[in-house]
């Protein structure tokens, strides 16, 4: 987490493209409030199926970026993190180190890049806010 926080205001920095969209902790605090609600819900609402399920919460991720982000090397680290966090837990799972009850992407669950692309954008919004 400390890591992710950190590496959005080096790449805001390396890119050359300061982030100024909202810059204060009271839009950074809104930002981890709807993180948990989006965690929350993964728990609580009763989805028919996965695909419902992963769609509804692509479609939250996507939405927290856009409220809280908008910029493009937050979307690619995002997406970089999703990628490379549930490549990880594919490969924990795989290895028998972690074990999810019903896999149904590969080894994981399928709503688990959106989680990660949110908690991304959520721990770049802190990094960057302590930058500053």
């Amino acid at each position: 987490t400390a890591v992710i926080g950190l590496l959005y205001p080096c790449m805001d920095r390396h890119l050359g493209e300061p982030h100024k969209f909202k810059r204060e902790w009271s839009s950074v605090m809104r930002c981890v409030a709807v993180f948990v609600g989006i965690n929350h819900a993964t728990q609580k609402v009763d989805f028919a199926n996965n695909i419902q399920l992963s769609l509804t919460l692509a479609a939250l991720s996507i939405g927290l970026w856009w409220t809280f982000d908008r910029s493009r090397s937050g979307f690619g680290l995002g997406v970089g993190i999703a990628f490379l966090a549930t490549l990880v837990s594919q490969l924990l799972v795989y290895n028998g180190v972690y074990q999810y009850t019903s896999p149904d992407f590969l080894y994981v669950r399928s709503w688990l890049p959106c989680i990660f692309f949110a908690g991304g954008i959520t721990m770049g919004n802190i990094g960057r806010q302590l930058a500053m």
